[in-house]
């Protein structure tokens, strides 16, 4: 006995596997899965608890980001920063936003995922597309989308939960209270102490994941069978493969070039990715995504103002799938369309995915605004009827390419801004599943 002091493991105590969170969610999707195929009547009587889960997060989800980036923006202190990042980032989400419809169209031309569909659009059910071509009639102008943008007051932005309208209040809200300075003082602290009661809340309501991803998997399976995805599995697995390409070679050589891992990276949040592929919606996790970027080493500010932004710039599936999706559809019936044509998709798709926030199905109501706009239109409204039955099973997709290019976006625009700790990510992501567990136990209001 030398009388020296063991020095203590400073990794974290591994919890028994059905304390884990990924895990609870993993077996609640695949118990989803068999009720929706075992009991598909029953199964369909469980959608409210997905819906109830993803609504309970989304009360949240207002107040969470008017506090996150009024209090990252005030913390900022010099304003030409603020606006330096939030070039920077709409500079970055453009460009890559841009390269996934790229994607998608060349994707789509390669393949042919439409052809010899010999849609006739005579025996096509018009009706069930109209609803999604009325929604899109209102915005599908520059000024509606504009317009969209101004709430009818500041408190109806965080009650009514538009994302856009809350970052447009909430920008504005942080630029006058860095503004104001010492002045403005105890405002920035109430706000910062709501912003922690708000991310507590999540905290609670987060351990409800795993019976609202139960509850969306059995109503999905059981509403549309397992059957519907092989009715047009070609689009189906199309889409899968291109998404996932993208994140591999696209994402990850963005990560490659800033430092770090794209599969480390994702091993780091596989949690948040288990759930969005319950919900179908990447907005039940932007508060612990928030959270784990913090942990990651990027800086608040700048993980206050990229994450929100990036949920309505930044939607990197959304848009693969709305260029794939116009060109299956345009070869399913049988429809030439001009470069002229394919230039507008590409125009017209940049301004209707701002929409498209992480809410579930939101991808098709922007695809069917996206057709509205092409000039001599023709793919006619009722091939939007060929995907509707198969649109849910390619909405999880989106929103897991959406989330993992927020994350790496992130990470990117953090080191852009010298503002990324090197040694906290190398840490995190040397272990990623220990760093990830480890997150976890910390409480997500410790995190702002």
């Amino acid at each position: 006995m030398d009388g020296s002091i063991p020095l203590r493991d400073p990794r974290p105590a591994r919890q028994p596997l059905y304390q884990v969170l990924y895990i609870q969610v993993l077996v609640a999707i695949v118990l989803g899965v068999l009720v929706g195929y075992l009991a598909p009547e029953t199964a369909k009587s469980f959608k409210w608890l997905g819906d109830a889960f993803v609504a309970l997060i989304k009360m949240m989800i207002a107040p969470v980001i008017f506090c996150t980036i009024v209090h990252g923006i005030s913390s900022m202190g010099d304003l030409r920063k603020v606006g330096r990042v939030g070039i920077k980032s709409l500079v970055y989400f453009e460009v890559v936003s841009t390269l996934a419809l790229l994607i998608g169209i060349g994707v789509g031309e390669l393949v042919h995922p439409g052809s010899n569909f010999g849609a006739d659009v005579a025996t096509l059910d018009p009706t069930k597309a109209t609803v999604s071509f009325a929604a899109a009639a209102s915005k599908d102008t520059a000024v509606a989308h504009i317009m969209g943008l101004i709430p009818t007051s500041f408190f109806n932005a965080l009650a009514g939960g538009d994302l856009l309208q809350v970052l447009l209040v909430s920008i504005l809200t942080g630029v006058v209270v860095s503004g104001m300075g010492e002045r403005a003082a105890p405002v920035a602290h109430v706000i910062d102490t709501a912003g922690q009661i708000f991310f507590r809340i999540i905290g609670l309501v987060v351990k409800l994941a795993p019976i609202g991803a139960f509850g969306a998997m059995a109503f999905t399976i059981g509403q549309y069978g397992i059957g519907k995805l092989g009715n047009l599995a070609y689009l189906v697995g199309t889409f899968y493969l291109t998404s996932l390409l993208f994140v591999v070679i696209v994402l990850g050589s963005i990560a490659r070039v800033a430092g770090f891992s794209i599969f480390r990276f994702i091993a780091y949040i596989k949690d948040e990715l288990l759930i969005v592929l319950g919900t179908s919606s990447s907005e039940t996790v932007l508060p612990q995504m928030m959270v784990k970027m913090e942990r990651l080493g990027a800086s608040k500010p700048v993980v206050g103002l990229v994450i929100p932004t990036g949920y309505s710039f930044n939607l990197d599936g959304t848009n693969i799938y709305m260029t794939l999706a116009t060109l299956f559809l345009a070869q399913a019936v049988g429809a030439d369309l001009s470069f002229g044509q394919y230039a507008t998709i590409i125009l017209v798709a940049m301004l209707t995915s701002k929409g498209a926030s992480g809410v579930t199905g939101a991808g098709f109501i922007t695809l069917a605004a996206t057709l509205a706009a092409i000039p001599n239109n023709p793919v006619p409204v009722a091939a939007m009827a060929l995907i509707l039955g198969i649109d849910k099973f390619m909405s999880e997709c989106r929103a897991l390419t959406n989330l993992v290019g927020n994350g790496v976006a992130t990470i990117v625009i953090s080191a852009w801004e010298s503002e990324l700790d090197r040694d906290k990510l190398n840490a995190a992501l040397a272990h990623p599943s220990l760093a990830a567990a480890a997150a976890e136990r910390i409480p997500l209001e410790e995190s702002i």
